[in-house]
């Protein structure tokens, strides 16, 4: 078989070869509309490099010879929301699951089944052949993130749905936008409409700004809700809140607007907690966060807030937590948040300070893992890596990224307080898509496997073998990834 990233549950190999037919159909049963879009979704994805028709038909008689059919029987709960089965045989390939999510990741699975120039977008030589053999597969944590940030650097809509579209091919299922910060407001609050017009007008260093519509925004969420990706948004509040400030005189004590900020310091700026002004603001901008985002949580930041007092820090996130509360959504939060007394539905976000990651687990909140010396993706492969950051005091090569378990990072946290891993792209350095796939992969496949394949399952021999045959099927999808040395690369 070909390499699997991330690797599947088990693999029972069989006898013979699978050979997709020119004649073949993807066929559904009858009464799943959900299984019908996925099965259209595979057919997108092969029709281009194989030139096959490839028609989606709904009937419960038997296929023809070559062909592929999925299936959602409901009769193994054991597969949970995410899981599949696949059976691979000489003339026929069946891809059972009990929830339709399970049945998108596994078309990802039949796409790298299949050999690297499948990715194409133009016809290439068959044929089409995967060994037989039976997969059953499930993933480790529920939450397997990644965050982009695009208040730095802007990145345009189009370049989100295509990463979107390589998120759900290595089996993600978070996208975490980082949306405000110092540098730049990135999303339209039509009752407060200069945040994007003024705060999104530029980014980091000068560099061009931009902001997403709520059109466009409401794009990106649909998008990902297609993929079983769950849009989460981050207004980051009280810090971070250079390019609000610079939007609203009247958010700052004596209601002058400082200028806008192009620097890289960070835990200068703050909103004035005690202003009924910023009460108003908050609500509107939660309101209608919440109002365009259907998934369940809204990130609100709550890092490096050093210009914010002690009392008035506590005193904020506890009124934001009830404030997103009220409008549905769960609140969501850097660790420093568990500096406050914090609701049961909060969760936190581990980077760098172990005291207040560890107390929120022990008190019961859930806690998602993104070690910044093991997921940050902006730091720097190595000391030859033209672009990115070393902060954290070390580099994060592609062993570095993989050989990590969120469940044992941090000794004295619950395992069952792990919700799972989120890999942040900070974009102070990373200005362009060329530069986001530099950076992105192939550190991503890693942290997909992390996410997906418990740690006993996972072996870095066995891991750096498959990643090299990843390289052409990135290739194929147009990546411009890191050839990094410590992988013998397939050319």
């Amino acid at each position: 078989m070909e390499p699997l990233i991330p690797q599947p549950t088990s693999i029972t190999p069989g006898t013979g070869t699978f050979r997709l037919s020119p004649e073949a159909v993807i066929r559904v049963n009858p009464g799943s509309p959900q299984s019908i879009r996925i099965a259209k979704a595979l057919a997108r994805l092969l029709r281009p490099a194989t030139g096959y028709d490839l028609p989606v038909q709904i009937s419960g008689d038997p296929a023809p010879a070559g062909s592929l059919v999925l299936t959602i029987p409901n009769q193994d709960a054991s597969l949970g929301e995410e899981g599949y089965e696949l059976q691979i045989e000489p003339q026929l390939m069946t891809l059972r699951a009990y929830e339709p999510h399970g049945l998108f990741h596994g078309i990802q699975t039949i796409r790298q089944l299949f050999p690297p120039s499948i990715e194409a977008g133009n016809l290439q030589a068959g044929p089409w052949n995967i060994d037989t053999g039976l997969i059953h597969d499930l993933p480790h944590y529920a939450w397997r993130g990644v965050m982009l940030d695009v208040a730095r650097h802007f990145f345009k809509p189009e370049t989100v749905i295509r990463l979107i579209d390589l998120l759900a091919a290595y089996k993600f299922n978070i996208l975490h936008l980082h949306l405000t910060d110092d540098q730049g407001w990135r999303l339209m609050i039509n009752s407060w409409p200069n945040l994007a017009k003024i705060g999104g007008s530029t980014a980091i260093r000068g560099d061009p700004g931009g902001y997403f519509t709520q059109e466009e925004y409401q794009a990106i969420v649909e998008h990902a809700r297609a993929c079983f990706i769950t849009v989460i948004p981050e207004i980051d509040l009280p810090g971070h809140t250079c390019a609000a400030l610079a939007s609203y005189p009247e958010l700052n004590p004596g209601g002058k607007a400082p200028a806008l900020y192009t620097g890289s310091e960070v835990g200068f700026s703050s909103l004035s907690i005690s202003e009924p002004i910023t009460q108003q603001f908050l609500g509107d901008v939660i309101r209608e966060v919440a109002a365009l985002t259907p998934g369940p949580y809204l990130h609100i930041g709550g890092d490096e807030a050093h210009s914010t007092t002690e009392q008035d820090y506590r005193q904020f996130i506890e009124r934001l937590q009830e404030l997103v509360l009220a409008h549905g959504k769960k609140p969501l939060g850097w660790e420093e948040i568990a500096r406050v007394e914090l609701v049961p539905e909060a969760v936190v976000q581990y980077w760098i300070n172990s005291e207040w990651a560890l107390k929120a687990g022990l008190h019961g909140n859930p806690v998602v893992m993104s070690p910044c010396t093991k997921a940050y993706m902006d730091i720097k492969y190595n000391e030859d890596t033209p672009f990115g950051q070393t902060w954290t005091g070390s580099y994060t090569e592609i062993q570095d990224a993989y050989e990590w378990d969120p469940s044992t990072f941090l000794s004295d946290l619950p395992p069952e307080a792990i919700l799972g891993l989120e890999a942040p792209l900070w974009t102070e350095e990373i200005a362009t898509p060329e530069y986001l796939d530099f950076m992105l992969f192939p550190r991503l496949c890693g942290y997909a496997e992390i996410g997906w394949t418990p740690a006993q399952k996972r072996d870095w021999g066995d891991y750096r073998r498959r990643l090299a045959g990843h390289g052409d099927r990135l290739t194929a999808m147009g990546v411009n990834y890191y050839r990094s040395p410590q992988i013998s690369w397939n050319d």
